[in-house]
């Protein structure tokens, strides 16, 4: 399956009817989402959290976390989470656009796009990160990978899209922003195909 490039990732993102939330009685989060090419393949860097976090121990999820008092927005924020858990300073991401917001049980958040070059040496904050991999997103697309949910939120039962990777379960709010990112690449693929 043939993904866009990079510079199709920008335009397909800055033409992204961007989902923005107020929730003021969430703490507010920016997660990164992080691309790379690997021999001729678009990928996305997703980790495993340790079990020494206070939160979602062992989950596969973005570089992220809550926004601090000194970052000036909540793409500092992603940024400065993507430095402290995977050793990936700012100047070596390409921020591409913004994915929009998403809502989980106590945070809102705003997840971004990035890329990195490749191959690339991550600096792992062992205490918040155990592993770090990247995933062929022709993978995530493949419909034997993916899975129907249902889960309880807010007193609600919510049907959303969860995918399996070599053994890893991809849910919750890191399944519902790798659907939409792969709703926008079809879109540019099919923009590209014109």
């Amino acid at each position: 399956m043939e993904f866009p490039t990079t510079s199709a990732f920008k335009r397909v993102l800055s033409k992204n009817p961007k989902k923005t939330m107020v929730a003021p009685s969430f703490i507010p989060a920016g997660v990164m989402l992080l691309t790379y090419t690997e021999n001729g393949e678009n990928r996305v860097i997703l980790n495993r959290r340790s079990n020494l976090v206070e939160e979602h121990k062992g989950e596969i999820a973005f570089p992220g976390g809550r926004k601090d008092e000194s970052d000036a927005n909540l793409l500092d924020t992603a940024l400065r989470e993507t430095h402290e858990e995977l050793g990936i300073p700012r100047e070596d991401i390409e921020v591409l656009g913004e994915l929009g917001d998403e809502l989980t049980p106590n945070y809102l958040i705003s997840a971004f796009v990035g890329a990195i070059p490749w191959p690339y040496r991550f600096r792992l904050n062992r205490r918040e990160v155990a592993e770090v991999f990247g995933v062929p997103l022709a993978d995530l697309s493949d419909g034997c990978n993916i899975r129907d949910e249902a889960r309880i939120f807010n007193g609600m039962i919510c049907n959303s899209s969860s995918y399996v990777y070599r053994g890893n379960l991809i849910f919750g709010a890191t399944a519902k922003l790798l659907t939409r990112f792969l709703e926008l690449l079809d879109i540019a693929r099919h923009e590209d195909a014109l």
